[in-house]
Parts: C-alpha cells; sequence; structure tokens
C-alpha cells in the first residue's frame, strides 16, 4: 500500500504535456471574472430629468465631473438607507457597503459649461419659489450650502483600462494565429503546434500498433510479392545476402492502374516485417508555407534513420514526384520542386540511410522525374498489372471468405465474367452481391446476385420505369441488334453474351461482351471493333433512314481508338511506321503538336478514312443479312434481353471460334439481366455518357 500523506508524482516522460488551450481558458476566467465584477458593481446613467428630480428633492450629497466627460452623482447615505427607490444601492458585491466613495449613478454631460448652466438654473428656480413662498432666509441658505454647485471635477487616468485596451487586440490576434496554426498542423509531429509544423506527419507502426495484414490476404500478385518479400526477408535475415556481399535493395516503386493493390501490398510488408515502418502520403509533404515539405521531408528521414532498420512507405508519389521544370507559366523554383529537391538529397545524397528502404506507389510513373526514378534511389521497379483469369480466381477466394455462399458457386465460372477488373472492383462486386442477396431477403448468396452485382457495376442500376415511346424503343432495339449481329459475323470482334434494351444508367439500351484477354493486337483486331462499334449507327440508317444522337458513346470510342491505330502504333500506311505517344509525360504541358500542320491534315484524313470503311464494312454486313437482323430486332422487343444462344439461332454459330473460346463465354440464364462485361451505350440525348 502506498504510504498515506505522500503525493502522487507521476513518472518522468508520463507527466501531461503543456497544452495552448490552457492559455485560452485562463483569457476566458479572467474576462469572465471583469464582467462579473461589472455586473455586480452597477453605476446606472440616468437622464437629466430624474437627476433633476433629485436635486429638488435634495438627496445628492455631490456631483463630481470626470474628464470633463461625465458627472457622477452621489446620494446621501440617509437617503439610501430611508428611501425605498435605492434600496438597489444598499449592498455591492461581496457585502461592502455603498456608502464609500463609490457613485451611485451617472449622467453623461455633452458640454461641461452647459452642465453647469443647467445646475445652475435649476438652484435658482428653486432658491427664487422659495423667496416667493417666504422661506426663511436660514432654510434658504441651508439648501444652498447643500446644493451642489458648483460641482467637482477631476480628471482620472483607467491605467489598467488603457493597458488592456492596447493589449487586448494583440492577445485576440495572437490567440487566432495559435488556433490557426494548431488546426493547420494537426496530426504533425510533437502535439501539431506552430514551432512543429515542418515536422512529419508519417504514421509510425511498430511493434506497439502493428499492421494485421498479411501477404496471405493478398491474392493475385505472385510476382509483385516475391520481389517484396525479398526485401521483407533482408530485414529478417540480413546475413544470408551480406555473406555473399549483396546489399539491400534502397528503394522499391510500385506501379500500376488504380485498384490493383499496391497500397495494400504496402500493408502487407507491414504486417510482415516486423521492423518499424512508416506511412505517409505524397500530398503531406505539400503545405502552403515555403520551406515546410522540405522540413518534413528531412524530419521523417531523421526518424527513420533513428529506428533504422525500418520501411518509409509513400502513397501516391507523384503528389511531390513529378518532372521538375514542366509548369512553365509559374517557373520551377515552387515549393513541390523543393521538396523533391530534399527528397532526392535525402534518399541518395551524401548522407547515409543504411537500413532505410522507401517503397512507393503511384499509377502515373510516367510522369516521376527521371532523378527520381534511377537505380539507387529507387533500384526496383514493381508493377502490379490487372488481374489475369488465374489471379482474379485467387482474390475471389480471399473477399469470398467472410461470405454466406451458396454451397454450389462456381468460382472458376466468376473469375471468368470479370475481364479487366482490378482487386478492388472483385471486392466490390463481393459486396454489392451481399446487398443485392440482403435486399431480395436470401440466407445465402447465389449465383444469380453475383451476376446483377456485376451488372450493377458495370452497366448502372436498372431503370425499368423509365419513359420510353415505341418508335425509341424500336430505334433502341434495331441500333443494339446491329451491334449484335455485326459483332457476331466479324471474326474478331468479341464474343457477345447477352443484348438488353432496358435502361442502365445513362444507357438505354446495351450489347454485353466478354472481351478477350491478349497482350497485342493487329490492325485487323482493331478494324473489326470499330465496325461493330458504329453497326448500331448503320442499322438505324438503313432500316429508318436517318440516324439519331444515340451513337455518341459508340462515335467517342471509334474515333478514339482509330486516332490511336494512326498515331500511337503506326498502324496506317500514310502516317507510316511512326508513333508520337510520349510515353515520358515529357510534352504533356506542351502547347504545340510534335507534328506538322501538314501532318495534323494527313492524320484527321486517315482518322476519318478508317471510321468510314469501318461503317461502310457495317452496313454492307447488314445489308447481306437484313432479314435475320429483323428477325433479331423483333424477338428482342418482345423478351427486352436475349442472349448469344437467340443468335445462334438465327445466325449460326461463329466459325472461327473453338472450343476452348465457347467454353469461356458463360452459359445464358433465363430472361433477366446477366453478365455486362464490355457495353456498347445507346443514350437519347448527345450528352456523354458515363464510361465504364
Amino acid at each position: 500500500m502506498a504510504d498515506k500523506g505522500k503525493s502522487f508524482i507521476p513518472p518522468k516522460g508520463k507527466r501531461p504535456k503543456f497544452s495552448f488551450y490552457w492559455i485560452y481558458a485562463i483569457l476566458a476566467i479572467v474576462f469572465i471574472a471583469i464582467q462579473y465584477f461589472n455586473y455586480n458593481n452597477p453605476v446606472k446613467e440616468i437622464p437629466w430629468p430624474r437627476l433633476e428630480e433629485m436635486l429638488l428633492k435634495q438627496d445628492v450629497e455631490k456631483i463630481v465631473i470626470v474628464n470633463k466627460e461625465k458627472a457622477e452623482i452621489f446620494i446621501k447615505k440617509s437617503k439610501l438607507e430611508s428611501d425605498t427607490t435605492y434600496k438597489d444601492f444598499t449592498k455591492r458585491n461581496f457585502g461592502s457597503s455603498t456608502t464609500g466613495s463609490n457613485p451611485q449613478f451617472f449622467y453623461q454631460i455633452g458640454s461641461e459649461e452647459i452642465f453647469h448652466g443647467l445646475l445652475k438654473d435649476t438652484r435658482d428656480s428653486v432658491v427664487s419659489r422659495m423667496k416667493r413662498d417666504s422661506i426663511p432666509t436660514a432654510q434658504i441658505l441651508e439648501f444652498q450650502k447643500q446644493y451642489p454647485y458648483p460641482p467637482g471635477s477631476e480628471t482620472r487616468k483607467d491605467f489598467f483600462g488603457d493597458i488592456f485596451g492596447y493589449l487586448l487586440p494583440i492577445i485576440i490576434l495572437i490567440g487566432a494565429w495559435f488556433l490557426i496554426m494548431r488546426f493547420m498542423s494537426k496530426g504533425g509531429g510533437g502535439g501539431g503546434q506552430i514551432f512543429n509544423i515542418g515536422k512529419s506527419k508519417a504514421q509510425l507502426f511498430d511493434k506497439d500498433t502493428s499492421v494485421s495484414v498479411t501477404f496471405n490476404d493478398v491474392a493475385g500478385l505472385e510476382e509483385a510479392k516475391v520481389e517484396i518479400m525479398e526485401i521483407v526477408d533482408f530485414l529478417k535475415n540480413p546475413s544470408k545476402y551480406t555473406n555473399l556481399g549483396g546489399k539491400i535493395p534502397k528503394g522499391a516503386l510500385l506501379v500500376g492502374p488504380p485498384g490493383t493493390g499496391k497500397t495494400l501490398l504496402a500493408k502487407a510488408v507491414a504486417g510482415e516485417a516486423k521492423v518499424p515502418f512508416f506511412s505517409i502520403s505524397g500530398s503531406d509533404f505539400v503545405e502552403m508555407f515555403v520551406g515546410v515539405g522540405a522540413s518534413r521531408v528531412r524530419d521523417l528521414f531523421r526518424q527513420a534513420k533513428e529506428k533504422a532498420p525500418c520501411i518509409i512507405f509513400i502513397d501516391e508519389i507523384d503528389a511531390i514526384g513529378r518532372a521538375r521544370g514542366r509548369n512553365a507559366i509559374t517557373g520551377a523554383n515552387d515549393e513541390r520542386e523543393n521538396t523533391l529537391n530534399q527528397l532526392l538529397t535525402e534518399m541518395d545524397g551524401f548522407g547515409t540511410n543504411a537500413g532505410v528502404i522507401i517503397l512507393a506507389a503511384t499509377n502515373r510513373a510516367d510522369i516521376l522525374d527521371r532523378a527520381l526514378m534511377r537505380a539507387g534511389r529507387f533500384d526496383r521497379q514493381i508493377h502490379v498489372e490487372l488481374p489475369d483469369l488465374e489471379e482474379r480466381k485467387a482474390i475471389f477466394k480471399v473477399h469470398l471468405k467472410p461470405l454466406k455462399l451458396d454451397p454450389g458457386l462456381d468460382i472458376d465460372f466468376l473469375a471468368k465474367q470479370t475481364p479487366g477488373f482490378s482487386g478492388a472492383d472483385i471486392a466490390n462486386v463481393c459486396n454489392e452481391s451481399a446487398l443485392i442477396a440482403a435486399r431480395k431477403n436470401k440466407i445465402i448468396i447465389e449465383k444469380q446476385d453475383f451476376l446483377d452485382a456485376i451488372d450493377r457495376i458495370i452497366g448502372g442500376l436498372e431503370k425499368r420505369n423509365k419513359i420510353i415511346s415505341a418508335h425509341e424503343k424500336k430505334v433502341i432495339a434495331y441500333h443494339e441488334s446491329g451491334h449484335a449481329s455485326v459483332s457476331w459475323l466479324l471474326q474478331y470482334a468479341h464474343p457477345l453474351v447477352k443484348v438488353t434494351i432496358v435502361p442502365r444508367g445513362k444507357a438505354l439500351g446495351a450489347a454485353w461482351y466478354l472481351p478477350e484477354e491478349r497482350q497485342i493486337t493487329t490492325y485487323e483486331q482493331m478494324f473489326d471493333e470499330i465496325t461493330a462499334a458504329v453497326g448500331g449507327r448503320a442499322s438505324e440508317e438503313i432500316f429508318f433512314g436517318k440516324v439519331s444522337t444515340g451513337a455518341l458513346n459508340d462515335l467517342e470510342k471509334v474515333t478514339k481508338q482509330a486516332y490511336a491505330m494512326v498515331v500511337y502504333f503506326g498502324l496506317n500506311k500514310a502516317i507510316g511506321n511512326i508513333s508520337y505517344y510520349d510515353s515520358s509525360g515529357q510534352n504533356e504541358y506542351a502547347f504545340q503538336k510534335p507534328y506538322s500542320e501538314k501532318t495534323a491534315e494527313t492524320i484527321d484524313k486517315e482518322v476519318r478514312k478508317i471510321v468510314e470503311e469501318a461503317y461502310e464494312h457495317a452496313k454492307k454486313i447488314i445489308s447481306e443479312n437484313k432479314e435475320k437482323l429483323e428477325r433479331l430486332a423483333t424477338l428482342l422487343l418482345e423478351r427486352e434481353v436475349i442472349f448469344r444462344e437467340d443468335l445462334e439461332d438465327i445466325f449460326g454459330k461463329r466459325p472461327w471460334e473453338t472450343e476452348e473460346e465457347r467454353k469461356l463465354i458463360p452459359a445464358s440464364a433465363p430472361a433477366s439481366n446477366t453478365l455486362p462485361q464490355k457495353n456498347t451505350e445507346t443514350t437519347n440525348n448527345p450528352e456523354p455518357p458515363q464510361k465504364t
């Protein structure tokens, strides 16, 4: 037991830190106390008629003019005690009497001479009346003796008020400054005070604040995990590599599209490494004050060196790592470039960073400064790409663990239906399927729920109540039938899954395809895709003799694709084997194109030529199969949703499809929405639809 009488002294290092909020509290208490004191010491202002009444009743003991601004009125003690009019002044605060040197009232005078005249006129009128009433001379003299005229006068200095008046604005400004600085630098090291605004905002994960994510929670990134796990293994068993003379990589840059798992991979490193792990975003270095970013970089590396061996993870490094000298308007010597210069120096300068490993993530590696990318700073670039079929299967297994699933659910089937999906998209599919199943009051999640979730994510929310006229619906049906027919009859077009005229999102109808997962593409393949995309507009022209705004999304897609064929991929004979694509991003802010005006005219001509050739080719295919397309459109108007089996019944099987390719295409379900993969949207207005 602790001895009685001994006060508790907090151990050193655990005593509460001083907070500037105590200063704010003290100032507030002082201000409230002053107000309370003034409230409990009332000196009421009175008008002249009231003061004149007091003078006539001979209640006033004396009048004192202060600083020629106001007259203080002192009431006789006998009147205070006997007259109920002054009962509020019998006691002051803290129980002290009012009969001291404190006035009870004051009168605000405009001019001292005028106030003297008012007092004298009042006295003379009373004396005249007393003489008319034959009042004894002794009483008149006694009245004149007690009448407070001429009044006294004083010149006072309110030292406390003057000092407080000067200091109050300064105190308010300083307090506001401290408060603003505290909010602006909140979360920084050392409490986030104004003097710590240059401190690093990195979040530290160590043995006390460990991360629960491990490499077992990261699926579908096997190649990336191999390189990352090697760094973790080096930190755990350095002698295994140093005995051979090897050195640990100083940095690794994770590059890939959004949602592919770059940050998740870094979390797994934090959970596996068992060394201090600093996590910070690139935007945390950027501040409105000059020099703060560079100061935070210095402080981050200082903390890291103290805790070495450790890992620093900078997410979205392109916020500060953009190539220098890009912005010619504002100049190169801006705060972001100063921060980048300091980062370059800290990563591989004269100072030593033994045991400090830098991990960074970005999806804009093309715009990063070349000095940042060189060996010695980021020795490795780890590309985290969109998952393929097997990787999607592994990702589904991770995200399906907490869900209550139908025992017969086939994960291979789900992986085949999500080409081009990132890990974040797959996680969204799993969560959306659970919400859809709950909306239908199911106790388990079934296959159809996943298919509806994929529809919802890609195509948007179904809008069966959208008002569409019969003619518009017919146009939409023939438009979508044109897409389906042309793509079915082209060798290199993507395999069709289903066609629907049920509105979703901004689309009034859509044809869903299963894109082929290929790494390179030929001219013929791209030309067939463009032809299939303009098949909807070609169908409108052939069957209705006019076109509508419904092909906006199609035209946008084919224009970009044709432009890429000519300008980027070198697939045009007129331009030749030339590419104007800038993979380094150096010309991102250039005001001039990297080709002449004559070449620009040729590019425009060739792009238009490709699109027109594809359009004429689509019209030819539709004209040759006009009756079959009419049957398909009629069937689509009846059912609203048709599947690839319906096209096989009308057009026959595609002769160039192998059995293996057919196995990848999902079997159709009953007439309901299933399997959206890649769609061609139809919209009824020229507003660009949402990209999918």
